[in-house]
């Protein structure tokens, strides 16, 4: 069945998955599979193999590395302590994140790849300073944020957002979906009265696919990738410059996997935003992504170009990561 699908939804479930041996700039969707609605502004970007034309990303890539980096990770460390014994001592620290250190340029797409446990998570809230780190320091934008005082991080909290990975539980389910997303626009007053606020909410609601009835509906009214984009547009309801997705896209399907992907990828043009991409799935970061960071046991394990670290892994480590990829064959 998986080498000769017959039915058209079948072929349509096994081209959702992003390919490793190319670059697409759009994924299919069973629907855009079915219906063969691929936006045409893609089929004029593709190569003949439905890839990004490498000659015109090299270009992109070279200007973006000629710029000073957006966002520099010095040293940074982040520990736990893993519990006391019987008699009150501590039985040690657990290093989370261990001297890290890597930049991140302006638009750019950086993903933050390893195993349950590696760290990627913990880097994310640390640079975010949702949990508060133990050394090292993030400088963005010029201005390092691990000496900010709590005012000033609330001021500059409205620049960087987080998608956080579970749909289910990142949405209040006692407000409605106009509330959840106004709420940031609130809180950092980006909008001077209700009807500007409503508007605003109304133009993000537009962006991720949504019409204005969404505006009153409940988070157990939708489904998972419904969810997921409410989530996306109240991230993008501060106007921010930059985001962290902490794997948005593990708890989908694989349909609706694509179409977030394929979203989150049509706002970064026209927000010109800058991601770091949080995953366990080498697929997923590789059609995302820039570059790749390989995380192991908290350290950086090696970082390279996506395509070029994939096809040329340095590491044993990363070696064994990319060969435990399920491949079809």
């Amino acid at each position: 069945m998986l080498n000769q699908p017959q039915h058209p939804y079948t072929k349509g479930l096994m081209a959702c998955r992003p390919p490793l041996d190319k670059r697409p700039l759009h994924l299919l969707t069973v629907n855009d599979y079915l219906t063969l609605k691929i936006p045409e502004a893609d089929h004029l970007s593709f190569s003949e193999d439905g890839s990004i034309p490498e000659s015109g990303r090299k270009r992109r890539l070279q200007e973006m590395y000629s710029h000073a980096p957006f966002l520099e990770i010095k040293n940074l460390s982040k520990w736990f302590s893993s519990g006391k014994s019987f008699f009150g001592k501590s039985r040690g620290l657990v290093k989370a994140v261990d001297d890290v250190s890597f930049v991140v340029y302006k638009g750019e797409s950086v993903g933050l790849i390893g195993e349950s446990g590696s760290g990627k998570t913990t880097l994310g809230r640390t640079i975010l300073k949702l949990i508060d780190s133990n050394a090292g320091d993030v400088i963005y934008n010029g201005v390092s944020l691990v000496s900010l005082s709590r005012k000033e991080t609330r001021k500059f909290r409205k620049k960087i957002q987080i998608i956080f990975q579970d749909p289910y539980s990142s949405l209040n389910p006692r407000i409605t979906i106009g509330e959840a997303i106004s709420e940031p626009i609130r809180v950092h007053k980006t909008r001077n009265d209700g009807v500007d606020v409503k508007n605003k909410v109304f133009d993000l609601l537009f962006k991720v696919g949504f019409d204005d009835s969404y505006y009153n509906s409940y988070p157990h009214e939708l489904s998972g990738g419904q969810r997921q984009r409410v989530v996306i547009a109240r991230a993008l309801a501060t106007s921010p410059e930059f985001i962290i997705c902490d794997e948005p896209v593990s708890a989908l399907d694989v349909s609706i996997q694509a179409m977030v992907l394929n979203l989150l990828n049509s706002l970064k043009k026209e927000f010109s935003l800058t991601f770091i991409f949080i995953s366990h799935d080498l697929a997923v970061v590789k059609f995302m992504c820039d570059r790749m960071i390989v995380m192991n046991n908290g350290k950086i394990e090696e970082t390279g170009e996506s395509d070029y670290l994939y096809y040329n892994p340095a590491s044993d480590y990363t070696r064994k990561l990319i060969g435990s990829v399920p491949v079809i064959k």
